[in-house]
């Protein structure tokens, strides 16, 4: 091989139009060819192998592997961790640079320093950049020039800042007679990797346009089939573009999905910037309250069976298709933490493993905002009543129906706890924690 190339590593962004990292790429001049790893770092602590995320990652980058081969180029596919593949990758091919974009993660953080340095050693460049998000880093901050911790505020400056450069796609398919040509890469299969599939449909990757008319109006009733946009799992690996959709929004005005897209950048900023969130509450006072953490509770509230017909539902649907409404994430979230008093790190981790949408920012944001832990100015004695919200969101209780067919049956569990007992049981404990800490 006479000319070096440019390797395009994907992460979260498993697409050729509007890719940052692609965009740069191309610009360098070289040969282009993208590269994808499925990171055994990750892989090997999945206990599930019929892992939907896992089988979607399959599909996504068969697809893209396709869009190449029709091309005349290829995608470069490996399954290891990824200081042993880029050590490999290095000996195999002449590089000249590797392009890559951004992730807030502290794991990907520290992946992406080990790699940038190995890279370094063999005098190849490392580049990454702003893609997965409209946002980031230090480009939202305060008046006093520091990272905002409440939402509102942020979504202000955010909506601000909104302008059409920022929403300006990267015009990747102006470059793409710049593949590499060469023959096409081997596929690897989920079974080749220790996984079974799931063989089940995955959303779509477009947003409907009705869908944008009454999203405000339908995203709260889990019951409807098209209320929400169901796009989560796209932006979770990047098969969409974060600034596709937030043009798609604002040019039909519809400013609740446009925030949706807010609190995604939030989380992410809150995560880059306060790290310790992956482990500790946010604001570490409540790290002192005293959760009961009973397991067979906890047991009862994942398997769906807790005697609150929303909750189980949502269970349930998220045990089933590895996906639960957004409503419905804030009952169940709440109920665990409140009126079971069971540490939200529990429910967290219960859903990182059953979510094929799951984000480690977007989830930690959601729990710590149902536990009162997080980056939030809603006092700590909001409990959700789970009748309440299902009285108001799910009337006709078709959504109930749907997801517990035994709601109606004489074997259908009691309520584990009374809600107003189990609010002011909360309400102590934590204010007990806290004062705890003031004192």
């Amino acid at each position: 091989m006479s000319e070096p190339l440019s390797l395009v590593w994907l992460r979260r962004d498993l697409r050729l139009h509007d890719n940052a990292a692609l965009y740069y790429a191309f610009k360098s001049g070289r040969p282009v060819v993208p590269v994808f790893i499925f990171d055994r770092t990750i892989l090997d602590d999945l206990d599930d192998k019929r892992d939907r995320r896992v089988e979607f990652l399959v599909q996504e980058v068969d697809r893209l592997r396709d869009e190449l081969e029709k091309m005349g180029s290829t995608l470069i596919v490996r399954y290891g961790k990824p200081v042993d593949v880029w050590e490999e990758l290095v000996e195999q091919y002449s590089i000249g640079d590797v392009f890559a974009n951004h992730d807030y993660e502290v794991y990907a953080k520290e992946r992406d320093k080990t790699i940038g340095d190995l890279l370094a050693a063999h005098k190849i460049g490392f580049y990454t950049s702003k893609d997965q998000v409209i946002f980031e880093h230090d480009e939202v901050l305060s008046g006093k020039k520091t990272p905002y911790t409440v939402f509102t505020p942020y979504s202000r400056k955010w909506k601000s800042k909104l302008t059409d450069f920022y929403l300006k796609s990267y015009p990747t398919e102006h470059y793409f007679e710049q593949f590499w040509k060469t023959s096409p890469e081997k596929v690897l299969t989920l079974e080749e990797m220790g996984f079974l599939p799931v063989e089940e449909p995955f959303p779509a990757r477009t947003v409907p346009d009705k869908v944008l008319d009454t999203y405000d109006k339908t995203r709260d009733f889990p019951a409807l089939p098209h209320g929400t946009s169901q796009l989560s799992m796209h932006l979770r690996f990047g098969t969409v573009s974060i600034r596709d959709l937030a043009r798609q929004a604002r040019e039909a005005d519809d400013k609740t999905f446009l925030t949706e897209l807010c609190w995604r950048d939030f989380y992410f900023q809150v995560l880059d910037h306060f790290p310790h969130v992956e482990k500790h509450s946010f604001r570490p006072a409540y790290d002192q309250i005293e959760w009961r953490n009973n397991e067979q509770e906890f047991e009862k509230w994942c398997r769906g069976e807790t005697g609150y017909p929303i909750v189980d539902a949502g269970m349930r649907q998220l045990n089933t298709i590895g996906w639960m409404h957004n409503r419905v994430r804030m009952i169940t979230a709440s109920f665990l933490c409140k009126h079971l008093l069971i540490d939200w790190r529990w429910g967290e981790a219960y859903f990182a493993k059953k979510l094929r949408d799951y984000d480690l920012s977007a989830n930690n944001g959601g729990w710590q905002w149902a536990a009162g832990s997080g980056a939030d100015a809603a006092p700590y004695f909001r409990v959700f009543n789970p009748s309440r919200q299902a009285q108001k969101f799910d009337s006709k209780e078709t959504y109930i129906h749907q997801w517990v067919p035994d709601v109606d049956q004489p074997n259908y569990p009691q309520p584990m706890v009374e809600h107003t007992i189990a609010r002011q049981r909360a309400i102590d404990t934590y204010r007990k924690a806290l004062a705890t800490v003031k004192g």
